[in-house]
């Protein structure tokens, strides 16, 4: 390996040091009900998604809570010696994706069928510290 690749692999090996993952797929419920759930805490602090989470009344949530608990319990094992309440983690990514769908077929009137699909969906959530903004010195004067 050259010297360029490794450095590149090394810098790569620190970014992902600071995020943790945490997927969950085939989950059985609708893409669009879920999506609903995750635009709720997406870009949220942690501590405070796990709080509306806990809350909300939709039975996503409760799916959504257990995998963002997976995720910081990731970030953890990462992270060894480091407080999870000091670090200021944000959830920097989540998406929903749709998984496999069950097809069944449901009877209807005059002999006819009428088809249902079940869905699925695949969840993924990034987790890391935030990013500080960084802080202007300067004053620009208006003219």
């Amino acid at each position: 390996m050259g010297k360029r690749k490794q450095l590149s692999s090394v810098a790569m090996k620190e970014a992902r040091k600071s995020v943790a993952v945490a997927k969950l797929n085939n989950c059985p419920t609708s893409p669009r009900k879920m999506r609903l759930v995750a635009d709720l805490i997406r870009g949220m602090e942690v501590a405070k998604a796990l709080y509306v989470l806990k809350h909300s009344g939709k039975e996503a949530s409760i799916r959504m809570e257990k995998l963002l608990m997976s995720a910081l319990s990731n970030w953890e094992t990462k992270n060894e010696g480091v407080s999870v309440d000091e670090a200021n983690l944000v959830v920097q990514l989540i998406s929903v994706d749709g998984g496999r769908m069950l097809k069944r077929v449901q009877p209807a009137p005059q002999g006819r069928a009428h088809r249902v699909r079940k869905r699925s969906n695949h969840v993924t959530i990034v987790v890391g510290e935030q990013a500080e903004a960084p802080v202007v010195t300067e004053v620009i004067e208006a003219k």
